[in-house]
């Protein structure tokens, strides 16, 4: 039998000893630093970024689906400048609604 098994000496419930271990833990446990998920503002470095990554993304799915499309079809370049412009296009409606204060942003589905 392992001393987990064994009853405690100090003659405690468990659910009193689950308590006690709770409240030491929380008490233990850091705080969580400000930023994402703390309500605050995003910085406006991790804002950039986030743009960057935004356009360069939807430009490259817009380039590679336009690039497969015009390979399996033969139609050179004209797929691949319709889905460029297409992503493109998405790069920037993301960056948009990124961009609109949180009162008037969409919610998904409506």
């Amino acid at each position: 039998m392992s001393d987990r098994d064994k009853p405690s000496q100090d003659g405690g419930s468990f659910e009193e000893r689950l308590r006690g271990a709770q409240a030491r833990q929380e008490a233990a446990a850091p705080k969580p630093a400000p930023g994402v998920g703390s309500g605050s503002s995003p910085s406006p470095m991790g804002i950039g970024a986030r743009v960057g990554v935004e356009l360069v993304s939807a430009l490259a799915v817009g380039l590679a689906i336009g690039w497969g499309l015009d390979w399996l079809l033969g139609t050179r370049p004209w797929l691949l400048a319709l889905f460029v412009l297409l992503g493109g296009a998405a790069g920037v409606a993301n960056v948009w609604r990124l961009m609109m204060p949180r009162k008037t942003r969409p919610t998904p589905g409506s």
